[in-house]
């Protein structure tokens, strides 16, 4: 906090908050010296806001009883934070919260001074976030509106839901419990009664879904956050090897975030290790590369891939016949 307008307007905020703080307390939560602290309560005084002290023990410096800081007083980087977070509401939640979003930023473009509407202005044309979802979000938005229905309200869904490993969809019943959107996929997190455990599913892999009259209530214990990265973080990953020949390197190279790891050998070649949550992810990524990449290992990728490329060369010969 090195701005001094920004310690100016987080000193109001604390005096409206607390009264009676003391200098080296206030200074304290403001990171600078006592001596600053009281140039600051001057400064204040000369900008017209009542700050008044009181000595004693239970003592210290307060506002004037009723004052309140105008509305909206932020500084250019907050007035910016404001509109990037409210625009990346928009395109991660699409028609839902769109309506809102543009409302708000409507306003925030009626009470701001020129400075921070000049900043804003600039962010606008600057500082863009767009394809946040892997999906169409249009065709998420009806999903997405009934299930945050069902978990403001608490109430259970019954859908029929397609896992990655099994040919037909299942029926479930869910207690809604959160939506997270996370790398650019929307998850619903919830306790499925049909595995009694809480279990995370892929919106776009629900075939279709019914919002129940039935309601539930939500573990007291539950933290969203930490259920999400311990989730994330226990999958299941298969790590496999892969080198691809020298006329493919500046391809590797520009796909870097694709790679666990990444070594480039003599020859040209360059050896990579990544990182799926199964074979089939894994096949399908060593196969569209075609003859620019050899599966070293697992063993059990390596013929996967052996069985994909002959069955699709039968399905093209006779294709051809």
């Amino acid at each position: 906090m090195t701005n001094p307008a920004t310690r100016l307007i987080t000193l109001i905020l604390l005096l409206q908050r607390q009264p009676g703080q003391q200098a080296a307390e206030l200074a304290g939560k403001l990171g600078v010296s006592v001596r600053t602290l009281h140039r600051y309560i001057e400064m204040l005084d000369e900008l017209g806001i009542p700050v008044y002290s009181e000595r004693g023990p239970h003592g210290g410096f307060s506002l004037v009883r009723g004052y309140k800081m105008p509305p909206l007083v932020f500084t250019p980087d907050e007035a910016v934070a404001v509109y990037l977070g409210t625009s990346l509401v928009s395109e991660v939640w699409g028609q839902l919260y769109k309506g809102a979003s543009e409302a708000a930023l409507a306003k925030l473009d009626n009470v701001l001074p020129d400075e921070q509407r000049n900043e804003i202005a600039w962010a606008r044309r600057s500082l863009i976030a767009t394809g946040m979802q892997r999906s169409d979000p249009t065709l998420m938005a009806p999903i997405l509106e009934k299930l945050r229905q069902a978990v403001r309200e608490q109430r259970q869904i019954e859908m029929f839901y397609q896992g990655a490993n099994n040919p037909h969809p299942q029926r479930r019943r869910v207690d809604p419990y959160a939506l997270a959107c996370q790398g650019g996929w929307w998850y619903l997190i919830g306790h499925c009664n049909f595995r009694q455990a809480m279990r995370t599913f892929r919106l776009d892999r629900i075939q279709e879904m019914t919002l129940l009259s039935q309601s539930f209530q939500m573990a007291e214990d539950f933290d969203v956050n930490e259920y999400l990265a311990r989730e994330f973080r226990d999958q299941p990953q298969i790590r496999a090897r892969m080198r691809f020949v020298p006329e493919a390197a500046h391809i590797v190279r520009s796909n870097r975030a694709m790679w666990e790891s990444l070594q480039e050998l003599e020859d040209g070649s360059i050896e990579v290790t990544s990182l799926a949550p199964d074979l089939y992810w894994l096949a399908s990524i060593a196969l569209s590369y075609a003859t620019w990449v050899t599966v070293i290992e697992p063993e059990e990728l390596r013929k996967m891939v052996r069985e994909w490329a002959q069955a699709i060369v039968e399905q093209y010969l006779n294709a051809g016949e």
